[in-house]
């Protein structure tokens, strides 16, 4: 029984962890809204996670009057959590979200966005070099991220 216990709460630990400053992350492949794949890789600067509609919403003001090119010109990946929300709304949010001028990575099995741990109304900011974070932010202000943005 003891033995099982400690399993059990060695495995917990393992999914709970959050990201850290100093930590290579674990590479993964997501798809985008137009079903292309994107992969972390030592070239990733910048990964931006919204875990919620109000984050995603943060996100996109912020993202307003930007050029198409924007993200990936400053190394950045933008990662949608979109595992709770319902299919049925999958069937209208991911069309809306072809109309935009920019990649959003779609979490839609919530394998990478819990990884980047944090708020679920906030937007995650993680300064990536060669694949190790070096910074973590949390912005709950679109002007503030904005300006975070213009600033890379």
């Amino acid at each position: 029984m003891k033995y099982c216990c400690a399993l059990l709460f060695s495995l917990l630990s393992l999914t709970a962890q959050a990201t850290e400053v100093g930590e290579r992350l674990a590479p993964w492949t997501l798809l985008d809204q137009f079903e292309q794949p994107y992969s972390l890789s030592d070239e990733t600067q910048l990964i931006i996670v919204a875990r919620s509609m109000d984050a995603a919403q943060l996100m996109g003001t912020a993202m307003e009057k930007r050029p198409k090119d924007f993200l990936e010109s400053r190394h950045a990946a933008y990662i949608a959590d979109i595992e709770r929300m319902p299919s049925v709304a999958k069937w209208i949010a991911i069309p809306g979200m072809k109309k935009l001028n920019y990649r959003i990575l779609l979490d839609q099995e919530g394998r990478v966005a819990p990884r980047y741990d944090g708020d679920r109304e906030t937007v995650q900011w993680l300064e990536l070099k060669d694949g190790v974070v070096v910074d973590i932010k949390t912005f709950n202000d679109p002007q503030q991220l904005a300006s975070a943005l213009s600033a890379r």
